[in-house]
């Protein structure tokens, strides 16, 4: 993990998450101030609303990450809650080092052409999509947007539709999967959980069908349980609903 946490006692939390998990931390930098945090307003429904306040988020950086971690073999997973300057200007390197980068373009916003052409897989929900669509002048569907982005960027589009699961382009061609009918409880977590499922799987040359397989059942399982961190699920729970 590579980021930023402050110095008051959501640092400590959110660190002490990480480790328990396995994760290793030593590219996370400390800057005074406040960790950044959402604010999570859920309806009956199991939709979401968030809030962002970045705090040490803002000031991100990928300097600590050395180009020796980054080459052929290698998977980049970044998202834009971190400033879209660091996020390109890794996004370029790490391809140049090749790495294969993942862009999950969430939240929502402007994306520089230099960052899409360092992309290798762009992974965005329906509003995400459709932001990205306006603004490039492209069509407004997710299957049409995937595929002209494909054609127009190289790069392998995965759009997640909540209920109707996801659609996409990889190497030419359409995919489509369905999300498993489920209870929801809460959405909130569920783009984080299908991303995080999906490009472990892709790291370890699943395969794009199983990745998808995995990606969805992560997104799902994520939506059963309150909470954006206590609902994500162990990679068994993923295996077992995937098969």
């Amino acid at each position: 993990m590579a980021g930023a946490v402050g110095t008051d006692t959501f640092a400590a939390a959110a660190l002490a998450e990480l480790i328990a998990a396995g994760v290793d931390i030593a590219w996370v930098q400390r800057d005074p101030g406040p960790t950044g945090v959402a604010l999570i307003h859920v309806e009956a429904s199991g939709q979401n609303a968030i809030t962002v306040v970045p705090g040490a988020n803002a000031k991100a950086l990928a300097v600590n990450v050395p180009d020796a971690a980054l080459g052929p073999g290698t998977t980049v997973a970044l998202q834009l809650e971190v400033p879209i300057e660091a996020v390109c200007d890794f996004a370029i390197r790490s391809r140049r080092c090749g790495a294969r980068v993942v862009l999950n373009a969430a939240p929502a916003q402007a994306l520089p052409p230099a960052l899409l052409a360092a992309v290798d897989v762009l992974i965005v929900n329906a509003i995400e999509a459709a932001a990205i669509a306006t603004a490039l002048d492209l069509p407004l569907t997710p299957e049409t947007f995937a595929v002209a982005m494909l054609r127009r960027h190289g790069c392998a589009v995965v759009v997640t539709l909540g209920r109707g699961g996801v659609a996409g382009a990889v190497d030419g061609t359409l995919i489509t999967a369905p999300a498993p009918a489920i209870d929801v409880v809460d959405t909130t977590g569920a783009g984080d959980a299908f991303v995080g499922a999906l490009v472990a799987a892709l790291d370890r040359r699943a395969g794009w069908p199983r990745a998808i397989a995995e990606g969805v059942a992560a997104g799902s399982l994520a939506c059963t349980v309150a909470g954006a961190q206590p609902g994500l699920p162990t990679a068994a729970a993923i295996r077992r609903l995937a098969t």
